[in-house]
């Protein structure tokens, strides 16, 4: 992933809430199976388009193939 996007992604998850963010340890887990995911392109979730890092932070989100 381009520096540029990691950029945007942490300008993105510092204008989340905290209260609406999922815990460090959830997080990780989730960015965990993210990254063994054979649908994981650069950082893309190829099966929704979503950017792993910004869906595993939220606390409400979950996969689109109930991974986690």
């Amino acid at each position: 992933m381009a520096a540029d996007d990691l950029n945007k992604i942490e300008k993105y998850k510092e204008a989340i809430k905290p209260s609406d963010r999922a815990g460090d340890a959830e997080y990780e887990r989730r960015l965990s199976l993210c990254k063994g995911c054979d649908r994981l392109n650069a950082g893309t979730c190829n099966a929704c388009g979503c950017y792993v890092e910004l869906r595993a932070f939220m606390k409400g989100s979950e996969c689109p193939y109930k991974i986690w």
